[in-house]
């Protein structure tokens, strides 16, 4: 009996057959193989591998994992907007909007808020963040806002209202990443969990048909196998509570087999197994792969790599921040794709976008906190 959370691994390439004759079965190099030779075509005729790739996961039951999410109480998103007019059904998130002492970050809180999704606290030197408002005509009377004089001050004061259960969420105005996050994981004052802390890029590509999930391109640097795993869960438990059911994890690397000389061909290896031991739950995961081959199923086929995941990936682990970084901005800043991003795997989520970031993408990633902290997924229509 087959398992949906075992990863699906990779088949041999058939040999080249003679004229006329069909193709043979694939030798596999787990349980798994492409269909009978009676189901192939011939040479001559054309080759659709995307056939091919489905009738090889109908032979070992996976053909499920080849079609999108439709039946159950979830609809998997494909727009930043349809989890934003989700998240306004529910009950305004109180987010401490840390060091918001420019024109973006304090936009980007107070368009949240008239939108519904936010009931902001301020932390910051306050009479930096009036006269940002002053400059942009913002009118702060509405809001609570707690003095601190600069930004180390401000996390701590964030995080502490966090840990009292003061505020549901923090949003990342403008101070460094890492100053914000050293205070969130901080041992005794911070707002760790038993799980590491990773974030994940929620992206609207207008050249993928849903939402992709990066991770980790902000906060781990260069994440141990052990930290992947945690990342890896934490992604799959994000894209869960957005409504993708059984989401697909890509393990990238350079190439899609395992060699000693790239690490993270190695690890690729291991995050499957440990999927396929019960140490990551709720997605299938493959890897490694080259980035092609988890989004294109052309590319995959090219390549004869038969998986429930190459081509139709909703989940990037990327090797380390460098790599996930540059992607996410590639596709920002190249291809026209819109980016949210929140941390997972601490008490609260973090809202944490970069500060060239605009207002829209504060929005995207405010409603994703609220859709994280309700638990809210999308329903079917």
């Amino acid at each position: 009996m087959h398992n949906l959370q075992r990863p699906v691994r990779r088949v041999v390439p058939p040999g080249l057959p003679g004229p006329g004759k069909p193709r043979t079965r694939a030798r596999c190099t787990d349980l798994y193989a492409l269909p009978p030779p009676e189901r192939m075509p011939t040479i001559g005729q054309p080759c659709p591998w995307s056939v091919i790739l489905v009738e090889a996961a109908r032979e070992i039951g996976h053909a499920e994992a080849l079609e999108p999410s439709t039946s159950g109480s979830c609809v998997e998103p494909r727009h930043l907007q349809q989890l934003i007019d989700r998240a306004r059904e529910c009950r305004p998130l109180r987010t401490a909007v840390v060091h918001p002492t420019d024109e973006v970050s304090l936009l980007g809180a107070i368009e949240a808020a008239r939108q519904g999704l936010i009931s902001p606290v301020l932390v910051g030197p306050g009479e930096r963040i009036r006269e940002v408002a002053r400059a942009a005509q913002i009118d702060l009377s509405p809001y609570t806002l707690v003095a601190a004089e600069h930004g180390s001050l401000s996390a701590a004061r964030a995080i502490a209202m966090a840990r009292a259960g003061q505020v549901e969420a923090l949003m990342k105005g403008a101070l460094h990443t890492d100053e914000l996050m050293h205070a969130a994981v901080d041992p005794e004052h911070g707002l760790r969990t038993p799980r590491r802390a990773s974030h994940v890029f929620v992206i609207e590509s207008p050249r993928y048909p849903r939402l992709l999930f990066i991770t980790d391109a902000a906060v781990n640097i260069y994440p141990t196998l052990e930290d992947k795993r945690d990342i890896v869960q934490n992604a799959i438990d994000l894209a869960r509570t957005l409504g993708v059911r059984t989401p697909r994890v890509a393990i990238l690397s350079a190439l899609e087999l395992v060699t000693s000389r790239i690490k993270s061909t190695i690890e690729a290896a291991a995050l499957c197994k440990m999927a396929d031991r019960g140490q990551i739950e709720g997605g299938v995961l493959d890897g490694p792969f080259g980035f092609d081959n988890a989004v294109s199923s052309e590319a995959a086929a090219t390549k004869h790599i038969a998986s429930a995941v190459a081509g139709r990936a909703d989940i990037f682990v990327v090797p380390d921040i460098e790599a996930g970084n540059m992607l996410a901005k590639q596709l920002e800043y190249l291809s026209g794709a819109r980016l949210a991003g929140v941390v997972m795997g601490t008490r609260v989520p973090i809202v944490l976008t970069s500060r060239a970031d605009d207002a829209a993408a504060r929005l995207a990633s405010c409603a994703i906190a609220i859709l994280v902290v309700r638990r809210q997924p999308l329903e079917a229509a």
